[in-house]
């Protein structure tokens, strides 16, 4: 009986389709592009750009720690404070010669891809979705640089 149920198995991964997880060019070119327009969106305070990079269901998260008890939690923000923000020049008050934007592609798995965004002042680990042909971010896990020493 052991060996008909293998010769099934075997016989299933042959007829199941193969889903497509290689990374292109073309997707690789749009996740980096995508990433830009939420970073140099920030920068620029250009909401249109922001609004187009990220998902209207986006959370951005980051983990706060109060400076009075020492107990931790997370902070979101969803789209429409980041879009608005981002809108009323939240990033135009850094310098150009002060502005980073280093985008790096971690990962590509069919519709779906990590890409980490180091900014002036924090870090973002973002995931994006490739969702109706359109790669978009989703979520946000930011971490803020630490204070420069004196």
């Amino acid at each position: 009986m052991k060996p008909i149920l293998a010769l099934i198995a075997a016989g299933t991964l042959c007829v199941v389709p193969r889903i497509a997880t290689s990374q292109t060019a073309a997707d690789s070119a749009t996740i980096r592009a995508t990433a830009l327009d939420y970073v140099e969106g920030w920068y620029e305070g250009n909401a249109e750009r922001m609004g187009r990079a990220v998902h209207s269901e986006l959370v951005k998260r980051i983990i706060v720690r109060d400076t009075v008890t020492g107990r931790t939690w997370i902070s979101n923000q969803g789209w429409g404070n980041l879009v608005a923000g981002t809108a009323r020049g939240g990033g135009k008050n850094t310098p150009a010669a002060n502005q980073r934007k280093d985008i790096q592609i971690l990962d590509i798995y069919g519709n779906v891809a990590s890409v980490r965004a180091t900014m002036s002042g924090w870090i973002d680990y973002m995931q994006m979705a490739k969702i109706d042909g359109r790669w978009q971010i989703v979520n946000v896990l930011w971490e803020l640089h630490p204070p420069a020493k004196r």
